[in-house]
């Protein structure tokens, strides 16, 4: 009851004609999307692409081992990449939530000069800038870096606002109990901005997991890169179709596991520890009216 209040205070509750027409609309909906994926699955029945020989690799094993090689370059990428972006969007976003000038003055400059350059160029940076000086970097560290920069820059607006969000009377009452700002920002500001930052950063970490993807420009040896290889073999009919598909099902799987774990995760610190009330006898509750009296 008490969240139907609350929604109607966001926005009017639909009537009977607005109730049929979003079903009419859910329907047809529903009914387009089944259409485009019917007609998308007969254009690649028509071109050949269920054929047995465009699939007859994938059941060796030597073809697996590839597969799970290449997620397995891609969730280190991601891995190493997510725990660097984090730290670094913390960084920067206490940075520009800094009282001093000379901190927040430079934060903001990093911060929005790397979400402005596209991820692609940060990689191409990382990897082929190095070699023009004669310096080699391994390919995994010019994907992390890349990757590092930009979605930590996006981390710490994430941050930033996320913290700014927070009421600013629980700011006021934490400096009046004699706290500093740190402990302001440790122990009052940051536990209760996390709930309402988790939808976001776990959706900008599922963005960062796709876009390891462009480590492919570099030769990196991840997820995609091994099934353009894996697709462009002539003997089993060039079977580019099949095998992204395979890899979008596996990137799909991973993006929603994360996505499951974040609403289990939300819907964990969002509980509130309740607590029954203590009933007292009655000879108890006489003798405290007694003594108010």
């Amino acid at each position: 009851m008490a969240e139907l209040s609350q929604a109607s205070i966001l926005y009017d509750l639909p009537g009977p004609r607005a109730k049929r027409r979003n079903a009419i609309l859910g329907v047809a909906s529903t009914v387009g999307i089944i259409a485009l994926i019917a007609f998308i699955g007969y254009k690649f029945a028509d071109t050949g692409q269920f054929e047995a020989r465009k699939w007859e690799q994938f059941q060796y094993a030597s073809v697996q081992r590839e597969l799970l090689a290449g997620l397995g370059a891609t969730l280190k990428a991601a891995g190493i990449a997510a725990v660097l972006a984090l730290i670094f969007g913390a960084f920067f976003a206490s940075a520009r939530l800094s009282d001093k000038w000379y901190l927040r003055s430079p934060a903001t400059f990093v911060v929005e000069l790397f979400r402005a350059i596209p991820l692609l160029i940060l990689i191409f940076f990382g990897y082929y800038v190095p070699l023009q000086y004669g310096w080699s970097i391994d390919k995994l560290w010019a994907l992390v870096i890349g990757l590092m920069l930009y979605n930590g820059s996006v981390l710490a607006e994430i941050f930033r606002a996320g913290i700014n969000a927070v009421p600013y009377g629980q700011t006021e009452g934490a400096y009046a109990v004699g706290m500093r700002k740190n402990q302001v920002l440790r122990l009052i500001l940051l536990p209760q901005a996390v709930r309402s930052m988790l939808p976001a950063i776990v959706s900008q970490l599922v963005v960062l997991l796709k876009d390891t993807a462009l480590g492919f420009i570099i030769t990196y040896p991840e997820l995609l890169f091994v099934g353009k290889q894996i697709g462009g073999r002539l003997p089993f009919g060039l079977p580019y179709v099949p095998t992204y598909l395979i890899v979008a099902a596996i990137y799909i799987a991973i993006c929603g596991a994360l996505s499951v774990l974040a609403w289990w995760l939300q819907k964990r610190m969002s509980r509130t520890p309740r607590t029954a009330a203590k009933v007292l006898p009655a000879q108890s509750v006489g003798e405290d009216s007694a003594r108010m009296i």
